[in-house]
């Protein structure tokens, strides 16, 4: 998908589409930094939009590693499955995460890298979309996401924050990165072990 083709998603659906513009490299590497990543043998990728950090992931993971990545919107979904054969595009809810992990055999996901726009969710959702991270990453696994640093202030951001506090047993905001569009903090989260 060009970047053109997302802005016009973005204005579309903006309560789902959260990006502007692709995630930047330095984003990309940013959300697997520091977390043993190459280790791996699963890993599940939520929202991968344009697949910006699906390239990343994939060309990061260990050669046997599992990479599934979960996308609500089927014409996207489509275009990544085109693009990355060596990742399982899943259509489907981010809330589907222990259906998605049963029907491949798996009980637990080493990591979990989120590309969801968790500032236009509502509460309810954001809560059902971390209980469903929560029931599949394996204990002491990792939680990474983004938010862009004009929304971290909005109520539903700051809401989000505390629950990945009191979910997590360790949560860091890394510095921001500039070199994207916007510029955004990531959210590196530890599930205790």
């Amino acid at each position: 998908m060009n970047n053109t083709r997302l802005l016009m998603n973005f204005l579309k659906h903006p309560m789902t589409v959260g990006a502007v513009w692709p995630s930047s490299p330095k984003l990309c590497r940013q959300m697997i930094t520091g977390i043993g990543f190459q280790k791996f043998d699963c890993v599940i990728e939520l929202g991968p939009g344009t697949g910006a950090i699906t390239q990343c992931i994939a060309s990061a993971a260990k050669p046997d590693a599992e990479i599934i990545s979960v996308e609500l919107d089927r014409k996207m979904a489509e275009a990544l499955r085109g693009r990355f054969p060596r990742v399982k595009v899943i259509n489907a809810s981010a809330t589907d995460l222990r259906l998605i992990l049963d029907n491949h055999g798996r009980t637990w996901a080493d990591a979990v890298i989120s590309g969801l726009p968790w500032t236009n969710f509502p509460k309810q959702l954001q809560s059902d979309i971390l209980d469903a991270v929560g029931e599949t990453l394996r204990p002491g696994g990792y939680f990474t996401t983004f938010a862009y640093v004009h929304g971290v202030c909005m109520p539903t951001a700051q809401h989000f924050r505390r629950i990945l506090r009191h979910r997590f047993e360790s949560l860091e905001v890394l510095p921001v990165v500039w070199k994207n569009l916007p510029p955004a903090v990531v959210y590196r989260c530890r599930k205790s072990q």
